[in-house]
């Protein structure tokens, strides 16, 4: 009698143990809610560039802090049994990681022979450390002094003593991250279309009759995302639209002139409506992958229709900056 009752509180203790960690991973796999980037800067205490760079800090930010914190890194359960949530994390780290480097690169320089800022040196590579990397040095803890970086930046950039700290609102140089950004979309699209399996014609020297590759490749091959890869891939593709849905916001502020005379706040505005549209909340408890005309819906190709309208918006804003 005794043993069976061991065996029963064992049992129970099993379920209870399973049922937490079943709403534990619910809890933490929660999507955090957009913000605006309008109400981070302050109306007496911000300059061009404030709200671009107070936003990638926000952006980072929420990152480490949000339900579980940051988990791509995690190695003990139940979230090393995740990878929704990592994929969500990596889609938001690769366009923090664009945004950082532009910023050292182009927004802060004039010129090409122009000096880097140091903070913006520091802070690149901090963010670019291995998004898995558990110690020695942890993720959380580099990204976290990439923030303070960025902090110091902003910090720095508002003084008007500073004269070498600049954020230089061009067109030229929101066309060089707009270039970055367009491929990441054109590539995330990609993927997203390969969820049911498409063939491809090999288009990679077209344009250019001279041009050549170091492997030759099939004039056509099938394209399938593999099946356990499909959720990876749409959560990564939502990550990358939160991310950028907050830096577009934050480049419509400070970009506000250029935005005018280019007469480009429209595309720009497309960019952001459809980058909404593909953050509605998903409501089944797994990501539906039927056929394109099949009766079950395909999350997947729903989202390559927004990710490719956004992108085509992106190419329009694009080609305004390089107009006079």
């Amino acid at each position: 009698m005794k043993g069976i009752l061991t065996g029963r509180l064992g049992l129970s203790a099993l379920v209870i143990v399973l049922l937490g960690g079943l709403i534990l991973i619910f809890y933490v796999s929660k999507e955090p809610a957009p913000f605006e980037p309008a109400q981070l800067v302050s109306a007496t205490d911000s300059v061009v560039g404030s709200a671009t760079v107070l936003t990638l800090v926000k952006v980072t930010e929420t990152l480490l802090d949000k339900r579980g914190g940051y988990i791509s890194n995690d190695v003990l359960p139940p979230f090393i049994f995740l990878d929704d949530m990592p994929a969500w994390e990596f889609g938001v780290l690769t366009q923090v990681r664009d945004l950082a480097r532009s910023l050292r690169n182009d927004f802060s320089r004039s010129q090409t022979q122009s000096l880097e800022n140091p903070l913006l040196a520091e802070a690149d590579p901090l963010l670019s450390i291995p998004h898995d990397s558990w110690m020695f040095p942890s993720s959380e803890a580099e990204y976290q002094k990439g923030i303070d970086a960025l902090r110091e930046f902003e910090r720095e950039l508002v003084q008007k003593s500073q004269l070498d700290v600049q954020f230089y609102a061009r067109a030229d140089n929101l066309r060089a991250w707009l270039a970055l950004v367009q491929k990441r979309l054109g590539g995330v699209a990609s993927q997203l279309a390969a969820s049911v399996g498409e063939q491809r014609f090999n288009t990679d020297l077209a344009g250019d009759a001279g041009a050549r590759q170091s492997t030759q490749v099939p004039l056509m091959e099938t394209v399938a995302t593999p099946w356990m890869q499909i959720d990876d891939v749409f959560y990564e593709a939502r990550g990358t639209s939160w991310a950028l849905l907050h830096f577009l916001k934050a480049i419509e502020i400070d970009f506000s002139s250029v935005l005018e005379k280019k007469n480009a706040r429209a595309s720009l505005q497309q960019i952001i409506l459809a980058l909404e549209g593909s953050l509605q909340p998903v409501t089944s408890p797994m990501v539906l992958n039927g056929d394109g005309f099949g009766v079950v819906a395909n999350y997947s190709l729903t989202m390559t229709s927004y990710m490719s309208r956004a992108n085509a918006a992106l190419i329009e804003l694009r080609t305004l900056m390089a107009d006079g």
